[in-house]
């Protein structure tokens, strides 16, 4: 039986991108860049804040003016981040599916750590446990932080579902030992996902219910 469900946050559980988008595009204004479209956003996110301001910036900006865009994107980011976001429609009746069948619940995400904790207690009081980016743990793909959720949880590698939207997400379970399960409601179309190893992938939030009992089964 499996005791853990473990959750990507951006693309997975909630709807970032339009306010990931914003910040993005408030901080190159701010830095006179050129503004990116919210499909070039959408291609740019998974490996953290940072990286996503590293591809967002013209080619060639020199690390200064990198910091400087990132930092002014994380002030604005942090207060705004409210502003668009919301869970995407069904993950709510899943996730209190999920309390009722008495599965243990994380979020493992390359968000800032702040902002991950910010929006979980907003939207997820059933989800306790989480990680994010912060110093002194790696970042996925790296299998740290679901190693660090996992023992938060007391569950094993085997007890464990990981959930994402993303190539990063699909490589951080592999990586972590774990089973996978790919959501094409995200970041990612299903091409995407399966051009990068999915191996189980669904289009609405409910049929994780089922595909948990299919892992259980087998």
């Amino acid at each position: 039986m499996k005791k853990a469900i473990i959750f990507d946050l951006d693309g997975t559980l909630l709807d970032t991108l339009e306010d990931l988008a914003d910040g993005v595009n408030a901080a190159l204004e701010y830095m006179k860049f050129p503004k990116r479209t919210i499909e070039e956003i959408r291609c740019f996110v998974g490996n953290g804040m940072r990286q996503l301001i590293n591809r967002a910036v013209p080619s060639g900006t020199s690390e200064a003016k990198i910091e400087k865009t990132f930092d002014y994107f994380c002030e604005y980011y942090f207060a705004h981040c409210n502003e668009k976001t919301a869970p995407y429609q069904g993950i709510m009746q899943v996730l209190d599916e999920l309390v009722r069948q008495n599965y243990k619940l994380a979020v493992v995400s390359n968000k800032r750590e702040e902002a991950v904790k910010a929006l979980c207690e907003k939207y997820f009081d059933m989800i306790t446990v989480m990680s994010g980016d912060k110093p002194g743990i790696n970042r996925k793909p790296a299998p740290d932080s679901v190693e660090n959720v996992l023992k938060q949880l007391d569950c094993e590698k085997s007890d464990a579902i990981y959930v994402g939207d993303s190539e990063i997400d699909i490589l951080t379970a592999k990586n972590a030992g774990v089973d996978c399960v790919s959501v094409a409601w995200g970041f990612r179309t299903e091409r995407e996902l399966l051009d990068n190893g999915a191996a189980d992938v669904i289009f609405e939030p409910h049929e994780l219910l089922d595909k948990i009992k299919d892992f259980e089964n087998k």
